[in-house]
């Protein structure tokens, strides 16, 4: 019986770790996103870093959704990078896995690290928009 809950166990870490994760951070866009007066969300992750994953996941849902009561997800830029790229590490002050960042315009508004709840991101979105 214990074998199986470690299976089990293990299985789900796995399938959280295994999402896909992508950069799609580009400096370019991000600042043009900025100029333009938009919400910008930055998220850092790690290969196989499981909250890194169910804080993406959380975000995929919010942009996926585009409007949940009354916030509105629409005018909101997405990006995501592996926090080994030291480029936009060092360009965003960011040292760890699991850190997510919210701009207003050009102005840095909310950083975390390590927030996966989904109520607590989506009060920071909120209040951010």
């Amino acid at each position: 019986m214990k074998k199986i809950f470690t299976l089990i166990f293990c299985f789900f870490a796995l399938s959280v770790s295994a999402m896909e994760k992508e950069t799609t951070f580009k400096k370019n866009l991000f600042e043009q996103a900025q100029s333009e007066g938009k919400i910008v969300i930055v998220s850092s992750w790690i290969k196989y870093c499981s909250s890194c994953a169910s804080q993406m996941k959380v975000l995929k849902e919010a942009k996926k959704k585009g409007k949940l009561s009354d916030i509105n997800f629409d005018n909101i830029e997405y990006f995501s990078f592996d926090v080994t790229n030291k480029e936009i590490s060092n360009l965003l002050n960011i040292q760890y896995q699991t850190t997510l960042l919210i701009f207003k315009g050009d102005k840095e508004v909310y950083r975390s690290i390590g927030e996966t709840t989904k109520d607590l991101i989506y009060e920071a979105l909120k209040t951010s928009i």
